[in-house]
């Protein structure tokens, strides 16, 4: 019998996620009123970030197996403003709170501002249909 490899874990799904959030806030940025297509980019940038919060803990299980304590403690401190950003987000796009969906974007785009994303990146768009995905999330919660 082989060893079975994983290819997807916490962290290459992390690393995925924090470069399409930049991407998301370029674009919103580019934005120049608001529309169906910044609400998309909103949420998925909420969406990612509540996914991003979710793969801290899966991460340091590992780490305190061994006994590293002090390392899994300073990487959820580290990682800890994901999930508390990425649910105003969520709250500041379900009410269509404008001026606290820039002041948050701008917070997150500082906390990832050393994320570096070609403009010539081939992720496509993932946010579309990420507020449709946010408020059916709501709707069932």
């Amino acid at each position: 019998m082989s060893r079975i490899i994983k290819t997807e874990t916490a962290g290459k799904d992390r690393t995925r996620l924090t470069r399409a959030v930049v991407a998301a806030l370029r674009e919103l940025t580019k934005q120049t009123e608001p529309g169906p297509e910044a609400l998309d980019l909103a949420a998925f940038i909420a969406l990612a970030l509540e996914t991003i919060a979710a793969t801290i803990d899966p991460s340091v299980a590992a780490w305190e197996k061994r006994g590293y304590w002090l390392k899994a403690d300073r990487f959820r401190r580290d990682w800890a403003w994901s999930g508390k950003m990425g649910a105003a987000m969520r709250q500041a796009v379900l009410d269509e709170d404008w001026p606290r969906i820039a002041i948050l974007a701008a917070q997150i785009a500082t906390r990832l501002s050393n994320v570096n994303v070609s403009p010539n990146h081939r992720m496509g768009t993932p946010w579309k249909g990420a507020y449709r995905k946010l408020k059916e999330g709501q709707n069932k919660g």
